[in-house]
């Protein structure tokens, strides 16, 4: 049995360094997606495009523009005379937002009087929209706070009241590219291991191939392990190739066990596996499985906690997301790289990827036995 099955894992590892095409999109592709992922990625804004219209044009309101402009969040690219040129900058994309001092902005603060400016954002995207709006309030406060300790010539961190001082923990920097390629690993390991699993087995039923293998003495089990094991060593490397280039590219840190790590992503490599064969099983053409492996995908990506929180998501869509693995897999390698946990905070997620392993695993086995029958 073992022989048989050695000489199967051989002809397939052949076939893949044979294919350099293959082995290039398995090997190049994830760093590719990597790359570009953990840059575009991101929550971070930063150097967002502002515009600005001074109707008071005083030393007061050249000050609050200074203050903007050295925020990091904000670059000033245009100077508008009416309100009528911002509205055009801002429809047209030019900029995401707008600072609006209106006149009489210096003489009210002059007179120590309190005085409002308007700060106008683009809010055709919610995401960039929202953080857009607490670094204007943030640039804002910080501005009003030093006008009050101007005003009263004591510093308001010694007046009476309640400070609150944030602590950040396993992400102190907010990177968002840490939170973002520990999430890119999972998605890409069940992407290319269903795919190529799925389609390896397809394409021996395309070129006439499997029905050589079904007259031989090779039993239905010996021949799946001998064609998704080299998908399966291909798939660690990949884990330890974006692992690396996270770590030296992103600078994201490893605080876990390596060792757990890569045992448990074995784990979920069971399951993508299952999925493989099963739609190998239920695709006649490897175009045909190519669409039904990318339409697991969708779901994967967008219930799974990848990018969205699925605490955000509406209380149907977090009943759904129970039954996608990825999001097993998410919180056990997120946990394991940013906060270092063991093996016995990550119970519920093991126990529901075994279970999963083993319902996807069965079904795949059986039909695909029925297939070769």
């Amino acid at each position: 049995m073992f022989r048989r099955t050695f000489s199967l894992i051989r002809k397939e590892l052949t076939h893949i360094v044979r294919d350099p095409r293959t082995l290039a999109i398995m090997i190049v592709l994830p760093l590719i997606m990597l790359v570009v992922l953990g840059y575009a990625a991101t929550t971070d804004i930063k150097h967002l495009r502002t515009a600005v219209y001074d109707a008071d044009k005083t030393p007061q309101s050249r000050k609050l523009i200074e203050a903007y402009q050295a925020s990091n969040y904000f670059d000033i690219v245009a100077y508008v005379q009416n309100e009528r040129d911002l509205t055009y900058l801002i429809d047209h994309d030019d900029v995401r937002s707008a600072l609006v001092i209106p006149p009489g902005y210096g003489r009210d603060r002059l007179a120590g009087e309190r005085t409002e400016v308007a700060f106008i954002i683009d809010g055709s995207d919610p995401g960039v929209a929202n953080t857009v709006f607490g670094a204007s309030q943030q640039v804002g406060q910080a501005v009003s706070i030093r006008a009050i300790e101007q005003n009263l010539g004591v510093a308001v961190s010694r007046m009476p009241g309640v400070e609150v001082r944030p602590r950040v923990w396993y992400n102190p920097n907010l990177e968002s590219s840490h939170f973002m390629i520990p999430g890119i690993i999972v998605i890409v390991l069940f992407l290319f291991t269903t795919l190529f699993t799925s389609t390896s087995i397809v394409r021996e039923r395309e070129l006439g191939t499997i029905e050589q293998l079904i007259v031989t003495p090779i039993r239905p089990i010996e021949l799946v392990v001998a064609k998704v094991l080299p998908y399966v060593l291909v798939s660690f490397f990949v884990v330890i190739e974006v692992l690396t280039l996270g770590v030296l590219i992103f600078g994201v840190p490893i605080n876990g066990s390596l060792t757990l790590l890569l045992g448990l992503c074995s784990l979920f490599l069971v399951t993508a596996l299952g999925i493989g064969i099963f739609i190998s099983s239920l695709a006649k053409t490897q175009t045909e499985a190519f669409l039904m492996t990318f339409a697991t995908i969708m779901p994967t990506i967008f219930l799974s906690g990848f990018y969205f929180p699925i605490e955000a998501m509406p209380r149907v869509l977090q009943l759904i997301s129970y039954i996608i693995p990825a999001k097993y897999g998410l919180i056990i390698v997120r946990s394991i790289i940013l906060k270092g946990v063991g093996i016995e905070i990550l119970r519920e997620q093991i126990v529901a990827i075994l279970i999963f392993a083993a319902i996807i695993v069965t079904l795949a086995a059986t039909r695909f036995k029925k297939k070769l029958e």
